[in-house]
């Protein structure tokens, strides 16, 4: 398994993650939380949108096993 890393921004605006972000009142352009798995061949495999940390892991966790074992 890979983490990736997206320093340039390039990958996440391809992803639509570049967001326009409102926090008290004031717009701003920021990363929306967001999950991607890419299966061996590069194809997107599951996506979480607006992601929580609680719980996220495990989700992401139980899908890749659900994959290995189908």
């Amino acid at each position: 398994m890979i983490l990736g890393s997206d320093p340039d921004k390039q990958v996440i605006e391809q992803y639509g993650v570049w967001v326009e972000k409102k926090m008290y009142g004031k717009t701003h352009f920021g990363i929306e939380r967001a999950t991607f798995l890419v299966d061996e061949k590069g194809n997107l495999a599951h996506i979480w949108r607006k992601v929580k940390a609680k719980g996220h892991a495990q989700a992401v966790l139980d899908e890749v096993k659900a994959r290995q074992s189908a």
